[in-house]
């Protein structure tokens, strides 16, 4: 299989967005079931195997919390 090219993409969304991609991502978690999103035009999916983690950063310009899942490919 061809190795997929390296992407850092951030996508802004509405709060009804975010909450109702949220909500599908829980349902796709206590479904024990992969979840598929697409973000700036790619469609990522992530297996029910992938490893959660929730991020704080803190600076003199503002906090941020980062919902994290991370993966690597099969072999």
């Amino acid at each position: 299989m061809a190795r997929k090219p390296q992407r850092d993409v951030e996508k802004t969304y509405t709060r009804a967005q975010f909450v109702a991609k949220l909500r599908r991502f829980a349902d796709s978690l206590e479904q024990g079931e992969p979840f598929a999103i697409q973000i700036a035009g790619e469609r990522v999916r992530v297996p029910a195997r992938a490893v959660f983690t929730i991020e704080h950063e803190r600076d003199s310009e503002g906090e941020e919390i980062e919902f994290q899942m991370k993966w690597k490919p099969e072999a």
